[in-house]
């Protein structure tokens, strides 16, 4: 027996896609922790060997369903900033819609999320590098004082990062939005030249 027998190559199909569509629907209304191989077998109807020949275990699956929520949040905070609105208002909308999705998306999917997260270096860099040119134009356009970007960058990611995975857990989403903001527009109004 060869080495290939021992790792078929798994396969990509449509049933790949109907798995991992059906893990996003348990994971967001279930919770992570209630995902299972046996609960996407009992809703396709599959059997073990349909879902082993496309994933190797629940923990690749639940990586493809936690992509596609990163992707979620980064397309819904990727707006580009217009001269005609305002900057300071503009930064609070993006970091606020990351919260609120926080909630909307994470609730039940809350503790992989920020477990996956931790170690997910392309997305903290995304995140990174997506603050750091919203400075650097500010900057550029006299909006902020001269700060250095990158530190203030890493900063803001660890702020937004740590109260939305403490938010999530411990206050409606109204009220977290609140404190959210009243915290965010004291450190924007600290920025304005």
């Amino acid at each position: 027996m060869n080495s290939f027998e021992h790792n078929p190559k798994l396969i990509t199909d449509e049933m790949s896609e109907q798995i991992i569509q059906t893990a996003e629907k348990i994971v967001t209304s279930m919770g992570a922790n209630k995902l299972t191989v046996r609960q996407i077998l009992k809703d396709l109807n599959i059997t073990n060997r349909v879902f082993y020949n496309r994933f190797h275990n629940i923990s690749e699956v639940l990586a493809h369903v936690y992509s596609r929520t990163i992707m979620k949040i980064r397309k819904s905070i990727n707006q580009e900033y217009t001269i005609d609105r305002d900057f300071f208002e503009y930064v609070l909308d993006i970091v606020t819609e990351s919260l609120i999705l926080s909630y909307d998306i994470k609730m039940k999917f809350n503790q992989y999320v920020f477990e996956y997260d931790s170690i997910s270096n392309s997305n903290y860099e995304w995140y990174r590098n997506r603050i750091t040119r919203l400075f650097e134009y500010a900057k550029e356009h006299n909006l902020i004082k001269d700060v250095d970007s990158e530190t203030l960058s890493y900063s803001i990611w660890c702020f937004c990062r740590g109260f939305n995975a403490d938010a999530v857990m411990r206050m409606p989403k109204e009220e977290a939005i609140s404190k959210f903001q009243y915290s965010f527009r004291i450190l924007l109004n600290g920025l304005k030249k």
